[in-house]
């Protein structure tokens, strides 16, 4: 596989990893900003933006856009975070220009008032529609929680009554200074040619002009609150735990995510052994969340009420003897649970997209599938304990949620 890379006189760059042995290929608009990005007045804005792109241009109706994508057959769709949202799409490699052509015109939308007016309610119907589900709920809260004053504890779609107050200028001034060349990253993978991607992004994305977009990389711990919420007709208690983590940019993400694999994976994990595996609690799983300039572990578990105090006990132990306790067997496991996890998901064009694209995105460098897996086979013993050490997990903020007492 070949990578090659061209910046736009404007800022945005376009990358491309290419492999011609492929038999399809991907692209996708990588734009740096979401919820951290927001002020409160305007919570939910990123995502709801996600939303209005697909309701088309001055030229394409939403009808229109939607069947230009099925006459490709493309498998398309579109993501909003605390900081990316990212439009993407798969697909034969003889459709790369009609469907380059499309998204580069998309990302100038007309965001017409009556698009808007319909859509704020189809946002509202989402809110409401994720209300109903504990687990999202409660991992919302906890990261609201533990991130406090920080903007990584906004939330990606806001509030039913920030989506209402939210006019579509408001819209339009975010659009205007976070949709800039400048904040953007084009990626595209698999069996494609690079030169006319070029040409094409150029001509549809040439003009638009740069801004000066900035981002709060301020790093925090977090402030270890502890709250506890209750829900009527809830049979279960829904707990989630956020500890301190790196960033994205830190080379010791990869030990990161092995340290979370070996506490928390689904399965063979210490919290699987210790808590699931003895029926103490339905689920416990633990994942390593890196972002621009900081980062976290978040733990999610679900038991019965009556069982709380019993997974609070066995959290405890398995927090307290966590130093320096970490053997070879563990770490062997955790390495080939994530090194095929790598290798499967790199497997396609698709799968490579979202992983050239964020590798540029925080670290502004291409790296092949080889240098991941040598990265994660490089993580020694020592490094995960002082790790562990530095950051950790028994010192975290935590919401649950659960029936009324």
């Amino acid at each position: 596989m070949e990578f090659k890379y061209h910046t736009l006189d404007n800022g945005l760059t376009i990358i491309g990893e290419i492999n011609n042995r492929a038999q399809s290929c991907a692209i996708g608009f990588f734009v740096r900003t979401g919820s951290r990005d927001e002020t409160p007045q305007i919570s939910g804005v990123s995502h709801f933006l996600e939303h209005m792109l697909f309701k088309g241009t001055e030229k394409l109706s939403p009808f229109d856009v939607n069947g230009l994508f099925d006459k490709t057959g493309a498998k398309f769709n579109a993501f909003t975070s605390e900081e990316n949202t990212v439009y993407y799409a798969a697909i034969l490699p003889e459709y790369l220009p009609q469907i380059t052509s499309l998204w580069s015109q998309l990302m100038r939308p007309a965001l017409r008032d009556e698009d808007f007016n319909m859509e704020k309610q189809v946002i509202k119907e989402e809110i409401a529609m994720y209300k109903d589900l504990p687990h999202y709920y409660i991992m919302d809260k906890a990261r609201s929680l533990h991130f406090g004053s920080h903007p990584c504890g906004n939330s990606v779609l806001g509030t039913d009554e920030t989506i209402t107050a939210l006019s579509a200028g408001q819209m339009r001034e975010y659009f205007s200074n976070r949709y800039a060349p400048n904040n953007m990253v084009v990626a595209c993978t698999g069996n494609i040619d690079f030169d006319s991607v070029i040409e094409q992004v150029q001509s549809f994305c040439g003009a638009w002009p740069s801004q000066d977009v900035r981002r709060n990389l301020e790093y925090t711990r977090g402030t270890n609150r502890k709250e506890r919420s209750e829900k009527p007709n809830l049979v279960r208690e829904h707990i989630c735990l956020v500890s301190p983590a790196i960033s994205a940019q830190d080379p010791r993400r990869y030990g990161a995510s092995l340290a979370a694999m070996i506490i928390g994976d689904d399965t063979g994990s210490r919290y699987f052994w210790q808590l699931v595996d003895n029926a103490v609690t339905e689920t416990a799983s633990m994942q390593f969340e890196a972002m621009d300039g900081v980062g976290a572990f978040y733990s999610y578990i679900r038991c019965s009420p009556e069982n709380v105090e019993k997974v609070d006990t066995i959290l405890d132990d398995i927090y307290r003897t966590l130093p320096g306790s970490i053997t070879e067997d563990e770490l062997t496991k955790a390495k080939n649970k994530l090194l095929s996890g790598i290798t499967l998901r790199n497997e396609l064009p698709m799968g490579r997209l979202t992983e050239v694209g964020f590798n540029w995105v925080y670290l502004k460098q291409f790296r092949s599938i080889q240098q991941e897996i040598d990265a994660v086979k490089s993580v020694t013993l020592g490094q995960i304990n002082d790790l562990l050490a530095e950051f950790d997990p028994g010192t975290y903020s935590r919401a649950s949620l659960g029936p009324q007492k």
